[in-house]
């Protein structure tokens, strides 16, 4: 499994420009719709203490950041 995880929405323009982001930087990860996803929904609550914004970018079970440059989608 990839050392990130991009916790977001399809409908979320913050969660694209993060990915956007992880691309251009060459970084290894997994993505997640919590639309879609209970479980990785589930998974993303518990790295961030309930949060309800995406993006989210976790890593080692750890949120590392929630929304992208200060905005994010609430969910």
């Amino acid at each position: 499994m990839a050392a990130l995880e991009l916790y977001g929405t399809a409908s979320c323009p913050f969660t694209r420009e993060m990915r956007e982001w992880l691309e251009l930087s060459g970084r290894d990860f997994v993505e997640f719709d919590v639309e879609r996803d209970p479980e990785a929904r589930a998974r993303m609550n518990f790295a961030t203490g309930g949060q309800r914004m995406v993006p989210v970018l976790v890593e080692a079970g750890k949120a590392i950041q929630i929304g992208w440059q200060g905005r994010g989608c609430i969910i």
